[in-house]
């Protein structure tokens, strides 16, 4: 049987789900879509967990969507598979009734940034960085815009969809996407554990169901319309050249 993408454990009343793929940067492949997302369902389904980390082996939290994959398949029908999955994810992260926090110390790209904003605390250690790279394919980040736009500072927003640029853990808990920048990420997320713990599973529940309310309601509105624009872009020239030259380790013909 093949070794787990994602492994599962609980202690001291908390389900840890650690990406564990460091050979493709702990990329969204199908496989660690559906590890992550039965993760999650028994994380909630456990009445002894009281909530969740998500952590991340090697030095990259998620790379976003595992384009080789993507190059493998019929452009079209790919696109929606990986969109539906991804939609998928990141309500469940949002709506479940338990916190869910984030233990980072790497890299966040793409959708790999949509599953931080769609955690409920994050915690980013010095070797974090992040970057929405979505432009430098041809694309632009639909469908983690549901999570991402409700917590990021819009002008910072504007910002890094366009530019693609790196910035780091300080950076990211101003603007709003982590919530504590921390020297000792382990220690931090220790911390808040044991505040959570004073919390009652019904008022932890409540608060999270008000804090992320108009999220959800997003998620109705729009999910459909954004999921639509994103397949629409997957089999055009500009992101087939796109994910060529990144698989190619070269620059987009429109860099050059």
């Amino acid at each position: 049987m093949a070794e787990p993408l994602v492994r599962y454990e609980v202690g001291d009343g908390f389900a840890t789900l650690t990406l564990d793929s460091p050979h493709n940067r702990n990329a969204l492949s199908s496989r660690l879509v559906a590890e992550l997302l039965a993760g999650l369902d028994t994380a909630a389904a456990d009445d002894a967990v009281r909530g969740i980390v998500l952590a991340h082996t090697g030095n990259t939290f998620c790379a976003g969507a595992d384009l080789s994959e993507a190059s493998d398949a019929d452009p079209a029908v790919a696109a929606d598979q990986r969109t539906r999955a991804m939609i998928g994810v990141l309500r469940r992260l949002v709506e479940i009734p338990k916190p869910v926090l984030a233990r980072i110390d790497g890299n966040v790209r793409a959708g790999g940034m949509g599953i931080v904003a769609g955690c409920d605390l994050v915690v980013a250690g010095p070797g974090s960085s992040f970057a929405l790279t979505e432009v430098r394919i041809g694309l632009a980040p639909f469908m983690i815009s549901l999570t991402l736009l409700p917590r990021l500072d819009q002008r910072a927003a504007g910002r890094y969809y366009l530019t693609g640029e790196k910035f780091g853990p300080e950076v990211a808990a101003a603007i709003g996407l982590v919530t504590v920048a921390a020297e000792d990420p382990g220690a931090e997320i220790a911390r808040l554990r044991a505040d959570l713990r004073r919390g009652a599973p019904q008022g932890l529940a409540e608060a999270k169901r008000l804090v992320n309310a108009d999220i959800l309601a997003g998620f109705d509105l729009r999910a459909e319309e954004l999921a639509e624009r994103s397949a629409s872009f997957f089999g055009t020239a500009q992101v087939r050249e796109g994910m060529t030259a990144f698989l190619q380790r070269r620059p987009p013909s429109w860099a050059e």
